[in-house]
């Protein structure tokens, strides 16, 4: 039991020291730079890397096996998680968020922790396929407050 004790701390600080390091060389100044955390194994965030890469933004992927301690550390909601967690100026965008949301936010600079589509909604960038759904692109805080940024589909 020790052992997995330790090697669970030791994958928490890897991922914190992961978090740390670029956002230090970055300093903030390139808003169109994305740091993507997420499975090695997912397919729909790759296609949502895509996404923002089609629409100019610079993205750094990093495959960790548990994108849990990354959400956590960044103060995404439980209720607001999906698959994959990324950072962007000093905020965090969870899941499927559209480019143009993205852009939006940082052209705005609203005082929020970052954006959020909660789940995996079909028709997001990323999760195209047979149908869209409506989905709600929400905005949080450091205190928990949710409101709705942008909603999208049909």
């Amino acid at each position: 039991m020790r052992h997995r004790l330790s090697t669970g701390l030791a994958v928490a600080l890897a991922a914190l020291a992961a978090l740390l390091s670029p956002l230090a060389a970055a300093g903030g100044d390139d808003a169109t730079s994305v740091r993507v955390y997420k499975s090695p194994t997912c397919g729909c965030c790759t296609k949502w890397i895509e996404h923002l890469e089609a629409n100019g933004f610079a993205v750094t992927a990093t495959d960790v096996p548990d994108v849990d301690p990354v959400k956590q550390m960044n103060g995404v909601p439980a209720h607001l998680a999906s698959c994959h967690t990324a950072l962007v100026d000093g905020y965090v965008i969870e899941g499927h968020v559209p480019a143009a949301d993205i852009r939006r936010l940082l052209a705005t600079k609203p005082k929020v922790a970052g954006l959020a589509v909660p789940g995996m909604p079909m028709g997001s960038p990323g999760m195209e396929g047979p149908r869209s759904d409506r989905y709600d692109v929400v905005a949080f805080g450091a205190e928990g407050g949710t409101e709705t940024f942008a909603t999208h589909g049909p």
